[in-house]
C-alpha cells in the first residue's frame, strides 16, 4: 500500500454564511465540517495531512491541527485558485513519497469506503483520479470529459466549456488523487488562461494526458460532495447525514420509534436492543450499552467545551422522559433516572434510582441507593466545586438537601425536608427540621380577623 497524504483545502471563508466563525469550523452532528474530511481522510488510509488556510483563519489551522494529529499547516497568502492553494504546501509534497488525495473542508459528507475506491482507480493504473458524480442539474459544475475508453481526457470548468461539453452531465466534484513521483511539476505547469484568471488543480488531468499519463473518473452519489457555502446547505448537510446515521442505528439493533425526532452525534455509540422515544438528544461523547430505555424529550448532553468527559449509559438502564444527563455522568446498569432528574459528573451504581425532580452532580450514589423527589446534591460554593458520596442501598428522603462536602453511609436513611451538611454514618438516620408545633383554631381566627379587615377596606 503506497503511503498516503492528504491536502484539506480549507481557505474559504464563506461569506454566505452570514458568521463570524470561519465556514468550514460550522458543525455537522456536533464536529466542525473540516473534521469530518479529516475521518474520512484517516478511513481511508491517510497518514500525513496538509490543511491550507487562508491568512488570518487560525482557528481553522486550531480545529484541524486538533483533528489531524500530526497535520502540517500552511497559510494561502493570495486566493488565486485550487491549484494555486495545493502548491502552498509545496515543501511537504516535494519531500512525500506516495499517493496524494485532494479534499475540501467543505464536504462534510464524503466517507472513507468512497475514498478508498478513488484510490484504487490509483492501484489500477491510473496516475490522476478524479471523482465525480451526476447532479439533475448540471449547471454551474465542471464538466468530466472522456474518450471511448473510459479515459478522462479533461475537466472543463463551465465558464470555459463549449455548449457540446456543457451538454455531459458527469461532473467535477473537486475530490482528486495522484501517483506521480513528478507531481509538483505536474502542478507548476498549470497556467491562468481561464475566465477566472485562477490556477485551476482540474487542469493538472489535461496536463497529465498530455504527458502520457493515465487519468480516471470515479463515480459516487451527489449527497457525499456537497458543498456547504450557507446556512440552508449547512442544514440540508445536517439532515442527510442524520437521516443516514438514524438508518445505521436501527440497522445496529436499536429501536428508534421517531427516528426523524432523535439527533445524534458524530461519535454517538448506541448498543443493541435500546429503545429509543422520540424527541431524543444525543450531544458529542455519549455511548449508550445494551437494552437501555431512553424515554422522550430527553436531553443527553455529552462533551461541552469546558468538559472532555463524556457519558455513559450502561445496560439495562432506564432514562427519562424529560431527563437531562450532562457531561461525566455515568450510569450505571438497571439505574433508573426519572423525569426532571439531571445528572452532571456523578457516577450511579447499578440500581440506583432518582425516579423524579433531583439534581445529581459532582457526586457517587452507590448502588440499590435511592434519590427522593426534590433532592439536591448542593456541589457549588460559588467558588469551587465539591463531591457528595451516598453508600448502597442508603435512602435519601424528599426534598433534602445534600451540602457538599458529605458522605452518606451505606443504608442510612435521610429523613425527608432535611439539609445535611455533616458526614451520615452507615445504617444512620439523620434528620434535621425543626420540632413541629400545633396552635389550635389558628387557622379560623386568622380568616375571620383577615375578612373583616378586608371588608373595611372595601368600605373606604
Amino acid at each position: 500500500m503506497h503511503p498516503l497524504l492528504t491536502v484539506v483545502l480549507a481557505a474559504g471563508k464563506g461569506t454566505r454564511m452570514k458568521s463570524t466563525l470561519p465556514k468550514v469550523l460550522h458543525p455537522i452532528a456536533g464536529l466542525a465540517m473540516v473534521g469530518h474530511v479529516l475521518h474520512a481522510a484517516r478511513a481511508a488510509g491517510s497518514g500525513v495531512t496538509a490543511i491550507v488556510v487562508g491568512p488570518g483563519m487560525e482557528a481553522v489551522a486550531r480545529a484541524a491541527h486538533h483533528e489531524a494529529g500530526e497535520g502540517e499547516i500552511f497559510v494561502q497568502e493570495e486566493q488565486l485558485g485550487t491549484g494555486h492553494a495545493v502548491l502552498a504546501a509545496r515543501r511537504l509534497l516535494e519531500r512525500h513519497q506516495g499517493d496524494v488525495m485532494v479534499l475540501y473542508g467543505d464536504t462534510p459528507l464524503i466517507t472513507g469506503k468512497t475514498l478508498k475506491r478513488l484510490r484504487a482507480a490509483l492501484d489500477a493504473g491510473a496516475a490522476v483520479a478524479v471523482l465525480g458524480f451526476r447532479p439533475a442539474d448540471p449547471s454551474g459544475y465542471g464538466r468530466l470529459l472522456s474518450d471511448g475508453a473510459g479515459n478522462l481526457l479533461a475537466i472543463r470548468e463551465e465558464k470555459d466549456a463549449t455548449e457540446g461539453e456543457k451538454a455531459v452531465g458527469f461532473c467535477n466534484s473537486g475530490v482528486m488523487a495522484f501517483r506521480t513521483t513528478a507531481l509538483v511539476s505536474l502542478l507548476d505547469r498549470i497556467r491562468n488562461a481561464n475566465a477566472k484568471g485562477e490556477y485551476y488543480l482540474t487542469d493538472a488531468v489535461e496536463i497529465a494526458h498530455a504527458d502520457g499519463l493515465r487519468a480516471a473518473a470515479v463515480e459516487c452519489p451527489e449527497r457525499e460532495v456537497m458543498g456547504v457555502n450557507s446556512r440552508d446547505q449547512l442544514a440540508a448537510a445536517e439532515r442527510i447525514w442524520q437521516e443516514e446515521r438514524r438508518l445505521e442505528v436501527m440497522r445496529g439493533g436499536a429501536t428508534l420509534i421517531a427516528p426523524e425526532t432523535v439527533w445524534l452525534s458524530h461519535d454517538t455509540r448506541i448498543g443493541q436492543d435500546v429503545v429509543i422515544e422520540p424527541n431524543v438528544f444525543f450531544g458529542p461523547g455519549v455511548t449508550v450499552e445494551d437494552r437501555v430505555i431512553i424515554k422522550a424529550n430527553t436531553h443527553i448532553q455529552g462533551f461541552d467545551q469546558k468538559s472532555r468527559d463524556g457519558v455513559v449509559i450502561r445496560s439495562g438502564a432506564e432514562i427519562g422522559p424529560f431527563a437531562r444527563i450532562r457531561p461525566g455522568a455515568d450510569i450505571g446498569p438497571d439505574v433508573h433516572i426519572g423525569n426532571f432528574v439531571e445528572v452532571k459528573n456523578a457516577k450511579m451504581e447499578a440500581g440506583a434510582k432518582a425516579n423524579h425532580l433531583a439534581y445529581v452532580g459532582d457526586g457517587l450514589v452507590g448502588a440499590g441507593a435511592n434519590i427522593g423527589a426534590g433532592t439536591i446534591f448542593c456541589n457549588y460554593d460559588g467558588y469551587f466545586k465539591h463531591r457528595t458520596t451516598i453508600g448502597a442501598g442508603a435512602f435519601i428522603g424528599s426534598n433534602s438537601s445534600l451540602v457538599a462536602p458529605v458522605n452518606i453511609g451505606s443504608g442510612a436513611y435521610v429523613a425527608s425536608g432535611s439539609v445535611i451538611t455533616k458526614d451520615v454514618s452507615a445504617d444512620a438516620l439523620a434528620i434535621t427540621r425543626p420540632q413541629q408545633s400545633e396552635r389550635p383554631d389558628w387557622a379560623a381566627k386568622f380568616r375571620t380577623m383577615m375578612q373583616r379587615r378586608k371588608a373595611g377596606a372595601a368600605g373606604k
